[in-house]
């Protein structure tokens, strides 16, 4: 009781946040998202010029805008935790909200590049595009589950009776995972020749 009254007075004071199930659930998906990136790495190790071949319909900088976005989600999600430790709820909802909106714009970027793909008929017959598709795709799926997650916070910060610092917390680390793996799929996917 002690401590987490400190961590109220004192937003600054050093502890893990959120709580042990989550830290679990982040750890696990990093390591389910590790075997996915080992698979794909043994495969391109197999065929580079086909994977390099197909690697140059991407578009870089949709990547770059991609990952600019969820950076900044990930910045204002961290600035939403320091406004619930500071009881300013009012701006740490105005944050999430905006980190929300970066997820959203995150999802309709990813999903106009899809379009154009498939478009373009680069679809699962090509063996980068059927990695690009399923790490990309579940990868959107954890952004959808994150924007849910944000949305929970929300609720909790509205409702004085509800507001708890370590379920902000908790959200602000899975939403970081979630722009942690974005930024090895962009590295693996766009970058890495």
């Amino acid at each position: 009781m002690r401590s987490a009254v400190r961590r109220r007075a004192d937003p600054s004071a050093t502890h893990l946040p959120g709580d042990g199930a989550m830290w679990v659930m982040v750890l696990g998906d990093l390591v389910i998202f590790g075997g996915y990136f080992i698979v794909y790495l043994v495969h391109r190790a197999m065929s580079p010029a086909t994977f390099l071949s197909a690697q140059q319909h991407l578009d870089v900088t949709i990547g770059v805008l991609n990952t600019m976005v969820l950076l900044s989600s990930s910045l204002l999600v961290a600035r939403s935790v320091y406004a619930t430790r500071s009881d300013r709820h009012k701006r740490a909802v105005v944050l999430i909200y905006a980190a929300g909106f970066c997820g959203v714009v995150f999802v309709a970027i990813k999903a106009y590049e899809w379009s154009t793909k498939i478009a373009a008929e680069r679809t699962v017959s090509n063996e980068f595009f059927s990695f690009y598709y399923v790490l990309t795709g579940v990868h959107m799926f954890h952004v959808a589950l994150g924007l849910i997650i944000l949305g929970v916070c929300v609720r909790e910060l509205r409702s004085p009776l509800r507001r708890r610092v370590s379920l902000v917390e908790q959200g602000a680390t899975y939403w970081h995972m979630v722009d942690l793996l974005w930024i090895v799929i962009f590295g693996l996917l766009y970058v890495m020749r």
